[in-house]
């Protein structure tokens, strides 16, 4: 059997720092700090909800974040 993988750290960050930033910025700033999966969605988007590690959540509003979350 093979052995379960251990998912990485995610990165020390919160995600209310992005709040009010561009999207295009937030993205890249949020990469630079090492999340590996970073997704925009327009307010109300229907989503899954599984959670996935090192993933950071925007919701965007007329091109400015007002809502980040992890997973």
């Amino acid at each position: 059997m093979a052995p379960i993988p251990t998912p990485s750290a995610e990165p020390r960050d919160q995600p209310d720092s992005y709040l009010g930033l561009t999207a295009d910025r937030a993205e890249r700033l949020a990469r630079e700090r090492g999340w590996t999966k970073v997704r925009s969605l327009p307010p109300g988007a229907i989503i899954t909800m599984e959670y996935l590690s090192g993933r950071l959540n925007f919701e965007v509003r007329d091109g400015l974040v007002t809502r980040a979350w992890k997973g």
